[in-house]
């Protein structure tokens, strides 16, 4: 995700946009440009039609422009709210993970390094393993190996979040039957085990449920025919200056759409994706110095 201060307005305006945006844009814009060049010459310059013959009027697009337009801000609003959701979730995937380190971390004795370590290495690994199932991939490297048992069990299943959240379960509930927790300390983490089940639902949610498809294509149909129909309005009236309007038209309607068809999935490699990477980063320094740095000075 990009960094930067919304207080500075001359580098934003010279910024340029995302790769992945500009390389389907630029495209577009050099098609519209071509295309209303050989409008105009045909109409200009091979049938040579004046205004009195060829009336034309922005009456209608102008029209159209305010429907588009409500439906362009609809599209946008829609792909923020996934992106702001997404945000959030992982905001509570943070507190989480913190929340069930200082609870083990208080349940733990100091010298008890064996639990101390493998959980350490677990909860991250379960937040790595989220960041790449979101991303239909798996990335084994990025694991804290907590015993030799663990790459083959996870390479043996589809769903390596969910499995992970089950060892989880498994080491707690073995731990309860040892007498190493109480009943009370089992149902405390319990609430934060819960947790992680429900914040990968929510953002499996965001991640396979798109925009519905007939809207998708509705909106694209639309933004074609009125960019392909746009020159027609202006070329008797601005002659060869239909050319620069139609392309800087181009540029803001597809510019709207095309950043909107990006952050409706935030959890991607885009630049304007949430920064999984970074956050997972992040919970994995604030577990292990919570675990493995020593347990507060008790008072009485």
């Amino acid at each position: 995700m990009v960094k930067y201060n919304p207080k500075q307005w001359f580098s934003l305006i010279f910024h340029a946009y995302s790769r992945g945006v500009m390389r389907t844009l630029t495209p577009a814009v050099i098609f519209m440009g071509i295309f209303s060049i050989g409008l105009c010459y045909l109409l200009l310059d091979v049938l040579r039609f004046h205004e009195e013959d060829f009336h034309t009027t922005i009456s209608m697009h102008s029209l159209l422009g305010i429907v588009l337009g409500l439906f362009l801000v609809f599209r946008t609003n829609s792909s923020y709210d996934r992106w702001w959701e997404g945000r959030k979730l992982w905001g509570s995937m943070v507190n989480n993970t913190r929340n069930l380190a200082h609870k083990l971390n208080a349940m733990f004795p100091e010298a008890d390094r064996e639990n101390r370590l493998w959980f350490a290495g677990m909860i991250p690994n379960f937040v790595f393993a989220t960041k790449e199932h979101l991303r239909n991939t798996v990335n084994f490297n990025e694991f804290d190996i907590v015993d030799a048992n663990l790459l083959p069990n996870l390479r043996s299943v589809k769903h390596v979040p969910n499995r992970i959240a089950s060892l989880m379960y498994v080491r707690i509930n073995n731990l309860y039957k040892a007498g190493n927790l109480t009943g009370e300390q089992l149902f405390l983490v319990d609430k934060e085990l819960k947790e992680f089940a429900d914040i990968l639902g929510a953002c499996e949610r965001i991640k396979n449920t798109p925009i519905p498809y007939n809207y998708s294509m509705y909106i694209k149909q639309f933004i074609f025919i009125y960019l392909t129909t746009l020159p027609f309005a202006f070329v008797t009236t601005s002659g060869y200056y239909t050319v620069p309007i139609v392309m800087l038209i181009t540029f803001v309607l597809l510019s709207v759409e095309l950043i909107a068809e990006e952050i409706e999935d935030p959890f991607g490699k885009d630049i304007n994706d949430l920064p999984t990477d970074e956050l997972a980063e992040k919970i994995k320094e604030n577990v292990r110095e919570i675990l493995l740095t020593g347990q507060p000075v008790a008072t009485e």
